[in-house]
Parts: structure tokens; C-alpha cells; sequence
């Protein structure tokens, strides 16, 4: 890696356009991706299939985005992040638009859920991952503020889904929403850089001291990331809540629609999940600056957890959108908070490849969580049993976040600053 020598501080620090392409990723990528409810019912009737059936797009697209940050962050570690996160975008937008001429529900699994699913895979993990390079002191605000492109993209996409849906049909609908990912999320990754010394300054804009730049970042290497307590029960919290984590997105539309809600307020639940998401990533991921990231995200467990319970209880439309504002805060605070811990527990050496590792506990439980509650709906035609699983899942999730909080640091990891925040 060539260091530039030390120059004057700007004026802006590079770090927050790094923030802003991430911002830019999470917002058309995952944003695109979770339009999928207000999709559910045309796909159904243009290929008369079950709800389960068509639920399997979505999973099979969420294991993907999340199971290939394992291959993703390790390339961005060491290829740099920015030319995977520009291919990922435009694979995003050519799935969308790919699955908008598919003949038969088979081809939009091939373009939707292949498309998508490795195009965020590409992106999400090397882009998140970077902006975790930027900053020390602010780099729980710095991640919410990147991942909340995720609870923007959640209230704004899909009511513009639906509208293009109603104004185009389905399928022009998923080729203009593919467009847009790859100009915007496409033209905004190219702002991406790895690490702050490649400026010639420290984490947060700050210059470096007298002397070199040190040739190398302290931290675990992903063996001894692995290896640790703490990454084996942290994986193990990830993967049980993610069973029902999801259920959410694919199924609260038609939830709300067999309760008798309008089409048009039941799509705009997905917006209220991206409300709560928003403030959630960017409230509750500068909280986890002075709390410390350990007992913020041990909160945001408990938090998905009471929500999901409530869900059941809410069927009026009022019920329904306090439902989706609270699910939403308790989930964006997990996704902002999550890799800001996974820094401070493990360190930045090969930060990329430690959460590309870890996403793949979530991508297992969204490959089976939203398509076990579509069939199960098909069996019971009810969604009582997938919503308490999904409950249990999180409570069980929240017990073991609770051990892994009272364990030691990884020896010699040099993550010592999760110390101050255990």
C-alpha cells in the first residue's frame, strides 16, 4: 500500500464521503431489495404460485447478500473495497432489471434472487467495512449514519415500488428500480477508500504524529477472530434472532392486507420500518458511542424482541404502524451497532473479513425464516406460529448476547477498546 506523506487537514474529512457511499449503497441496494412486498402479489398472479413459493425469491437473495461477505470482505481487505462495491451496484441494478422480463417464477429466482443477492453481497460488507477504517472516536455514529441508507431506502422505496407498479406494471416497475441502483449506487461508490492513511491521516481526520505511518493495523487476523468465545457466541446470537428478523419485511404487507388494511396504507408499513430504522441506525448508533457498543447491541435484542411479541396483538392499522416503528428502531440500532462491535472486539487488520464471516449467520436465517412463514402460512393460513417463532428466536438470541457480554477480550487481538464499552 503507498502512503501519501502527511499534507494540511482539509476541510471536509474524506471519511464522511465514505460514509456517504456506503450511504448510497445501503439505500438503492437494500432499498431495492425490500420493495419485494409490494412484488409479492403480482408475481403470485402472473405465475400462479403460492406465497411460500414466491417468498423463496426473497430469501434466496438475502442468503446470498449476506452469506457472500465472507468472500467479499475478504477481497475488499485486499483488494480494496471500492471496485467490488461499483461491480456489486451494477449487478444489483441488471438482476432488477433482468427479473422484469422473466418468463416463469424460475428465471426471477435466477435474476432477482442471483442478481441481487450477489450484487449487495459484493457491496455491502467492503463498503460498511470501510467506513469502519474511518473513524475511532465517532464510529458508532459513522456506522448508523452508513447503514441508515437502509431505513431511508425502506420508507422510500417501496411506496415508489408500488406507484410504479400501479403507474407501469411489475415488470417495467423492476427495470426502472434497477436503473436507479446502478446510477446512483453505482456512481457513488467510486468515492470509496479503504483507509484513512492513504491520505496521510488517522481515523477521524486526525494528522498523524512526528514519524512513518505504521506499515500495518493492529487487530485479530480472521483464525484467531474465529477462534475466540466471543465470535462463536456472537455468531450464535446473529443466526438465531435472523430466522425471524426478516419475516417482517416479506409478510407484514399481505399480514396487513388479510386484516382487512388497503393496499396503499399496507405498503406504506414498510416505510414505518424504515422510519423506526432510520432514527434507530442513526439515534442508537451514536448511544452506542458513550454506552459502549456491547450493552447497546445486548439492548437492541431485547428491543426486537418485545416487538415481535407485540405483533400478533396488532391488527388495526394504528397497531400495525407502532408494530413497524418499533421493529424498525430495535432493528436499525442492531445493523448500525453490529459491525462498530465487531471493530472493537476484534480490531481493523482484517475487520472485512471478520464481518463477512459473521453475515453469514444472517444469511442462513434469512434463507429459511420469510419462506418457512410463507409455507407455514400456506398450511395454517395464519401467521400466528411463524410470528411467536420468531419471538422466541430473538429471546433466545437475546440470552446468549447476555453470556457473550461477560466474556473476556480475545488475547492478544489488540481490541482492548471493546474493554471500555463491556
Amino acid at each position: 500500500m503507498t502512503i501519501r506523506s502527511a499534507s494540511p487537514r482539509p476541510r471536509l474529512f474524506h471519511g464522511w464521503l465514505v460514509v456517504a457511499a456506503a450511504f448510497a449503497i445501503t439505500f438503492v441496494g437494500f432499498g431495492s431489495a425490500y420493495t419485494f412486498s409490494a412484488f409479492v402479489g403480482s408475481l403470485q398472479r402472473e405465475f400462479a404460485a403460492s406465497r411460500g413459493s414466491v417468498s423463496i425469491v426473497f430469501s434466496l437473495a438475502g442468503f446470498l447478500y449476506f452469506g457472500l461477505g465472507i468472500v467479499s470482505g475478504p477481497l475488499a481487505d485486499r483488494w480494496g473495497a471500492r471496485r467490488l462495491a461499483v461491480a456489486g451496484m451494477l449487478l444489483t441494478g441488471a438482476g432488477l432489471a433482468i427479473a422484469g422480463i422473466a418468463h416463469s417464477l424460475l428465471g426471477v429466482y435466477a435474476a432477482y434472487g442471483l442478481g441481487v443477492g450477489v450484487g449487495v453481497g459484493c457491496a455491502y460488507v467492503p463498503a460498511v467495512s470501510a467506513v469502519q477504517r474511518w473513524f475511532v472516536r465517532r464510529r458508532g455514529f459513522a456506522s448508523g449514519l452508513a447503514v441508515s441508507g437502509i431505513g431511508v431506502g425502506t420508507l422510500a422505496m417501496p411506496p415508489l415500488a408500488a406507484w410504479l407498479i400501479g403507474a407501469l406494471g411489475w415488470r417495467h416497475a423492476y427495470v426502472v428500480l434497477g436503473v436507479l441502483t446502478m446510477a446512483i449506487g453505482g456512481g457513488m461508490a467510486l468515492l470509496i477508500e479503504n483507509d484513512p492513511r492513504s491520505r496521510g491521516l488517522y481515523p477521524d481526520g486526525d494528522p498523524p504524529p512526528a514519524g512513518p505511518l505504521p506499515a500495518s493495523v493492529p487487530g485479530c487476523s480472521v483464525r484467531e477472530a474465529l477462534a475466540s468465545p466471543r465470535f462463536v457466541g456472537l455468531y450464535a446470537a446473529c443466526l438465531i434472532c435472523s430466522f425471524g428478523l426478516f419475516v417482517p419485511f416479506v409478510h407484514l404487507v399481505p399480514y396487513a392486507l388479510d386484516h382487512g388494511v388497503e393496499r396503499s396504507w399496507a405498503v406504506l408499513l414498510l416505510g414505518a420500518i424504515g422510519v423506526g430504522s432510520t432514527a434507530g441506525r442513526f439515534f442508537l448508533g451514536g448511544m452506542a458511542d458513550r454506552m459502549g457498543c456491547q450493552r447497546a447491541l445486548l439492548a437492541m435484542f431485547a428491543g426486537m424482541t418485545l416487538s415481535l411479541a407485540a405483533w400478533p396483538l396488532s391488527v388495526a392499522l394504528w397497531s400495525l404502524l407502532a408494530f413497524a416503528l418499533a421493529f424498525g428502531v430495535f432493528y436499525g440500532g442492531f445493523v448500525a451497532i453490529l459491525p462498530a462491535l465487531v471493530m472493537d472486539y476484534f480490531g481493523a487488520r482484517h475487520v472485512g473479513g471478520i464481518i463477512g464471516v459473521l453475515y453469514t449467520s444472517v444469511a442462513f436465517g434469512t434463507l429459511v425464516g420469510p419462506s418457512a412463514a410463507g409455507f407455514a402460512f400456506d398450511v395454517s393460513h395464519s401467521y400466528a406460529l411463524p410470528i411467536l417463532a420468531s419471538a422466541v428466536a430473538n429471546l433466545v438470541a437475546t440470552g446468549v448476547m447476555l453470556g457473550v457480554s461477560r466474556m473476556a477480550a480475545p488475547g492478544g487481538s489488540g481490541a482492548a477498546a471493546a474493554e471500555s464499552g463491556a
